[in-house]
């Protein structure tokens, strides 16, 4: 069967200013040239994954791993620096804080033009619009710039566009978990829905090893960008689980001593 996404070989990189004062960063500019004052580091290095429709992924790892990098590699957000990236899949949704959403414009245009850049036509938009404004219950907000909502608001609008507009591939940045107790529980409920449905294929970054226990079918570990391991669930969090109690080394994965 030809996978949903394969990622084979990928590198990507990263470029930020140093945190220099403003003197010193004007004088390397003048003396020494730009590179001088920019850091590079690879967020990803050469990470291969393959992903199988209606699987479930979980991607695990410290913070700084690569995990949120990979999922915007896997979407089509952000592009890598080398490798190859093979998509097999009409719609895909990408569920993080903000992305996808333009803050000038009020949560109605923006349910539509999330809607249309997941792949769904305006008419199908129009036909679910009213539910997706009544699940998020953010009210009058859907008429205001997003600029004015709290980040539990955009989460909220963000989910109740991924309930509705189902893509093939659905990815989970940390977001399964929003706004009130109520909401909370209803999000999560309409999350576990999708995952069960076998013609969509999932991937979710979590620190939760119950949540990636109880949903995934596979896992990823990503550490300083690199993979350390991956296949089944309860492996991979078997090694996850000793590295993290010291038991195991990182790199050659042997115990120590």
């Amino acid at each position: 069967m030809q996978p949903v996404i394969k990622l084979s070989n990928v590198d990507l990189i990263y470029r930020s200013a140093e945190s220099l004062s403003y003197k010193k960063m004007l004088m390397s500019l003048i003396k020494k040239g730009s590179d001088l004052v920019l850091k590079h580091y690879k967020a990803l290095n050469n990470v291969s994954v393959t992903m199988e429709k209606g699987k479930v992924y979980g991607i695990i790892g410290s913070n700084g791993a690569g995990k949120s990098t990979l999922l915007r590699v896997m979407s089509g957000v952000m592009s890598p620096n080398s490798g190859v990236v093979e998509r097999n899949y009409q719609t895909i949704n990408l569920l993080a804080l903000g992305v996808g959403f333009l803050k000038e414009l009020p949560g109605i245009d923006n349910i539509y033009l999330n809607g249309m850049l997941l792949g769904f036509s305006r008419k199908h938009i129009a036909s679910v619009v009213q539910d997706i404004i009544a699940y998020s219950e953010i009210g009058e907000f859907i008429k205001r710039p997003m600029k004015t909502y709290s980040s539990g608001m955009v989460s909220r609008l963000g989910f109740a566009i991924a309930i509705h507009l189902k893509p093939e591939v659905l990815l989970i940045d940390e977001t399964l978990s929003v706004g009130d107790a109520k909401f909370s529980a209803k999000s999560f409920a309409s999350i576990q829905q999708i995952i069960s449905d076998q013609d969509i294929t999932v991937a979710i970054v979590s620190h939760s090893e119950a949540l990636i226990q109880q949903f995934c079918d596979k896992v990823i570990w990503l550490d300083k960008g690199c993979i350390i391991e991956q296949g089944d669930t309860k492996s991979i969090l078997d090694l996850y689980k000793q590295f993290n109690a010291n038991a195991i080394k990182l790199q050659s994965m042997e115990r120590p001593g």
